[in-house]
């Protein structure tokens, strides 16, 4: 996912930059509301999935930019702020502002938020998910040997039919529609067992285990240590 941060201290934005390319992130750092605003152009390149939006801009109030993005994008905004009065949680959320963060903050708070207004987002987006044909049919999802029917949730390596549990086969599908995207662990327990991730975690290594196995392409589903997981797309 492309990420937008908005951030005049170079030294936080260093720090916070590194924190999110480590969990998949490309991240573009704007110092000013200005260069923001210039980023979000149509013709700036492929599309952001969030804005992180610090408020203590030099150029212009972040609350100002905000009203500004949103005039001109439904790209999700949260806002990072050490303003933690809730009149100003409030007029940001007016501004449309999707979500609202207090510094400081803890790094996997702010990850959670981050997936949830994409998650939400992505929910109200017709475009969103594989890409179908206009009678609503889903093509499969081919990785290599990997074939994914999402539709009659069938997978089959090599052409060969592989039976999988209905959580095996909802993880799967998850890593396979974002290959080389690092999902983290608390994402996924989030996304295919709808629970927290505290007394689950085993739960995922084990069904992790299972799909290598039945797959029989254990350097498929990659562990990235600390992190989560990836679909690594084979080859042929």
């Amino acid at each position: 996912m492309r990420l937008l941060l908005v951030e005049d201290d170079n030294h936080v934005a260093a720090a916070l930059s590194a924190m999110l390319s480590k969990h998949g992130f490309e991240v573009t750092h704007a110092r000013s509301g200005e260069e923001a605003l210039q980023a979000l152009l149509p013709d700036s390149g492929a599309p952001f999935g969030v804005v992180l939006l610090d408020l203590g801009l030099p150029d212009q109030d972040g609350f100002e930019v905000c009203g500004k993005i949103r005039k001109r994008t439904a790209t999700p905004v949260i806002m990072v702020t050490a303003r933690a009065d809730v009149r100003s949680r409030i007029h940001g959320l007016n501004l449309g502002a999707d979500d609202y963060v207090v510094k400081p903050y803890d790094t996997m708070e702010l990850l959670a938020r981050i997936h949830a207004v994409s998650r939400r987002t992505a929910a109200h987006d017709p475009g969103h998910g594989p890409e179908e044909s206009p009678d609503g049919f889903h093509p499969p999802l081919r990785l290599g040997p990997v074939t994914i029917e999402l539709p009659t949730r069938q997978v089959s390596v090599n052409g060969t039919t592989v039976s999988l549990t209905r959580k095996e086969f909802d993880l799967l599908a998850l890593l396979a529609q974002r290959p080389g995207v690092v999902f983290r662990r608390e994402q996924i327990i989030s996304e295919v067992w709808r629970t927290s991730w505290e007394g689950t975690g085993r739960t995922l290594e084990v069904h992790i285990a299972s799909l290598r196995s039945k797959l029989r392409m254990p350097a498929l589903i990659e562990t990235v240590r600390g992190v989560g997981y990836r679909l690594v797309a084979p080859v042929g």
